[in-house]
């Protein structure tokens, strides 16, 4: 059963002025350690933080919770398998969200110019 879809699309070249920008603060503000790691290892970094603050965006929508006191940008934090399909944990006050059999799944794609991202939240078992 689907409990919650969100969708987000942004440009790269926003991601890329905000950093240029507002630097650290930005980059502090909206992303974990571990994710500023592993964008600032790639190639086309922007590229990287873009997905990543489009899934996030995805999950708040699926959620829809919107930005509140209880949902933050760091609350959030996008992983990839060695295969290199993404998927999310969620941290602090959102942690007790996939309780009672819920799961959250992402699809990210990318072109040169555009980040999107999709999230669904559902439960596969509607008993539980």
């Amino acid at each position: 059963m689907i409990i919650g879809i969100g969708i987000d699309i942004i440009e790269i070249s926003r991601i890329k002025k905000s950093i240029e920008k507002y630097g650290d603060h930005f980059l502090d503000k909206i992303f974990t350690p571990g994710e500023i790691e592993y964008c600032l290892s790639k190639a086309n970094k922007y590229q990287h933080f873009a997905a990543r603050f489009s899934a996030k965006e995805a999950v708040s929508k699926a959620m829809s919770t919107g930005w509140n006191n209880e949902f933050g940008w760091q609350n959030i934090e996008v992983f990839n398998e060695p295969s290199g399909m993404p998927y999310v944990k969620l941290n602090g006050k959102l942690e007790s969200f996939l309780a009672d059999g819920k799961e959250l799944k992402i699809s990210m794609s990318h072109s040169q110019d555009y980040v999107t991202c999709v999230a669904i939240i559902y439960k596969s078992d509607p008993n539980k």
